[in-house]
């Protein structure tokens, strides 16, 4: 896949008292994009209850370029950085572009899975093969 790409439109509700889109939102709307990309390539909500595995969030930084407006559309992307050969890991960075193409944020991401019953860091069968669905960032590579 060489590119993966969600859409939104920003709704008043999202807007702070500076009179812009709040910080969280930014956050929210590479949440989305991640859970979509996953949702869309079989690793439904019903197949993590299933295997009792979701993923978890390590760290996740996203730097401010430009303000964003209620009523604004923003296509938000999802690139692989780097990751474990068994999927196991993974980094991953968003931009979030305006209509005019201008980068509104970048929000970059650690993340791995979690089996929810034990509470522990988990290997799904089916993460390595999800994983390598990711559109691949410039300079990504495989980590130890």
């Amino acid at each position: 896949m060489s590119e993966f790409i969600k859409t939104f439109e920003l709704r008043w509700a999202d807007v702070d008292a500076n009179q812009h889109v709040m910080h969280s939102k930014y956050y929210e709307l590479g949440a989305h994009t991640r859970m979509s990309f996953l949702i869309e390539n079989g690793f439904t909500l019903d197949v993590m209850k299933e295997l009792k595995i979701g993923p978890i969030l390590f760290r996740e930084e996203c730097v401010f370029k430009r303000e964003i407006n209620a009523g604004e559309i923003i296509a938000v992307n999802l690139l692989l950085t780097k990751c474990r050969k068994d999927g196991s890991r993974w980094s991953v960075t968003h931009e979030l572009k305006k209509t005019d193409g201008s980068v509104a944020a970048i929000i970059h991401a650690d993340l791995a899975w979690m089996d929810v019953m034990k509470r522990k860091l988990a290997v799904p069968a089916i993460a390595a093969t999800i994983i390598a669905k990711l559109p691949k960032a410039e300079g990504f590579s495989f980590t130890d």
